[in-house]
């Protein structure tokens, strides 16, 4: 891969995820304090658009993604997120859950973030098996 598409794959991957956190960021106020939902909706589903986004391209990269940690725990996040419909009386106490394991997951050690529920131990791509971001 030449060094131009790289920077290009990279700094759109942390465009996307830039907008991602914005997107939280901007809707938290209105989970966390019952703000009015035109308000801050917009915010949401900024979060929610490119949190999808983020999870397509990491399933094209690997396959890998759905059985480690990162990829369960993002499922899991989306469960607890989910849940907001059905318990919307614990939305702030289910919103901080899904960012802190969110910090945990993408701040732990490669070890635990490879982790594979599957085969109870870490697993990496082979060596040149990892798909580019738009390869």
């Amino acid at each position: 891969m030449s060094e131009t598409r790289f920077w290009i794959q990279r700094l759109s991957k942390t465009a996307i995820r830039a907008l991602h956190i914005l997107g939280i960021a901007g809707s938290a106020g209105g989970i966390f304090y019952g703000i009015e939902r035109e308000l801050w909706l917009h915010w949401w589903v900024l979060a929610m658009v490119t949190g999808v986004i983020m999870t397509v391209l990491e399933i094209k990269q690997s396959k890998l993604w759905l059985i480690q940690l990162k990829g369960v725990l993002t499922m899991v996040k989306l469960g607890l997120i989910s849940s907001f419909f059905f318990i919307p009386q614990h939305k702030p106490a289910l919103f901080i859950t899904v960012l802190l394991m969110s910090v945990v997951i993408a701040h732990g050690p490669a070890g635990l973030r490879h982790y594979s529920i599957w085969h109870r131990r870490r697993i990496d791509e082979k060596k040149g098996k990892k798909k580019q971001m738009n390869g």
